[in-house]
């Protein structure tokens, strides 16, 4: 009976052992089991710590670099590749308007025939355009009326007009710049052209025609118009040169944009058409006379 009891109490002792093991299996278990849980949340917070904490670094230190970026100043390479303002460009009323009335000589006729032929002439022909003095009649001092300056460069007209007896062809040719300015010029010349005939040589309203057979009709003195209606009505034999003395050129007027004759480009290039198609030679074989009024 004594082993018995004592066998029981041991193996009570065993089982009580047993359960407390069990106990202490079981509290050692539950920490970790939730171990886990805060190992795993742990590590994402650092993570997201550290990951802010680096960005505020490279935000602070970009910062910084920034801050020690000098200011770019202004080099003188910067200054040449800025666009330049465009300046307005002064046309020839501009111009014209701020200088001083200037009349017209010789030598300014002169250059600017050698200037237009420069790069269309050999340097040979291009002397063959240099007229001489004597090619010249007096010019207008900007105080003369029509009919007194060619009163002055006429003085024996009365009996150039008598002698003059071709058709087809003038003794006198004033060049201007329009039709308008022609027609104003022939009112001017009345004290002038006495009984001489005088006929409107240009484009506007009147036919190449009907010109051509005007100038066939009768004897006429004057003619009056623009170089591209003259230049066409020579080429088309209707307008002789043979009996040409004189060419006056109305070089001083202005126009209501301050434009002179040979400022208007196009009355320019027919006016050295008109040059070319006999007057220029006419004036180097000494019948032809030139003025500018």
């Amino acid at each position: 009976m004594g082993d018995d009891l004592g066998d029981e109490w041991w193996a009570h002792e065993d089982k009580s052992d047993a359960s407390e093991a069990e106990e202490e299996t079981q509290q050692e278990k539950q920490p970790t089991e939730k171990a886990p849980k805060n190992t795993k949340t742990k590590p994402e917070k650092r993570k997201s710590v550290t990951e802010g904490t680096v960005k505020a670094k490279k935000k602070k230190s970009n910062e910084q670099k920034v801050s020690n970026i000098p200011p770019k100043t202004e080099t003188d390479d910067d200054k040449t590749t800025k666009p330049k303002r465009k300046r307005k460009k002064k046309t020839i009323t501009d111009v014209l308007a701020s200088s001083e009335p200037k009349p017209g000589c010789p030598a300014d006729l002169q250059s600017m025939v050698t200037l237009y032929f420069s790069d269309k002439r050999s340097v040979i022909e291009q002397e063959e355009l240099v007229l001489q003095d004597s090619s010249f009649l007096s010019c207008n001092d900007l105080t003369h009326t029509l009919s007194s300056f060619l009163k002055q460069v006429c003085p024996k007209w009365s009996k150039i007009q008598k002698q003059h007896k071709e058709k087809s062809s003038v003794v006198l040719l004033i060049v201007c710049s329009s039709a308008l300015r022609a027609i104003e010029l022939l009112k001017q010349m009345t004290a002038f052209k006495g009984e001489a005939k005088a006929v409107k040589l240009f484009a506007k309203h009147i036919k190449i025609e009907e010109q051509v057979k005007l100038l066939q009709k009768g004897v006429t003195h004057v003619g009056v118009g623009t170089p591209g209606r003259i230049s066409a009505l020579i080429e088309k034999d209707g307008l002789s040169l043979k009996a040409l003395k004189y060419v006056v050129l109305d070089w001083n007027w202005r126009d209501q944009k301050l434009r002179r004759m040979m400022d208007v480009p196009e009355v320019k290039l027919d006016f050295m058409k008109l040059l070319e198609s006999g007057i220029l030679n006419g004036c180097k074989e000494g019948k032809v006379k030139i003025g500018l009024f």
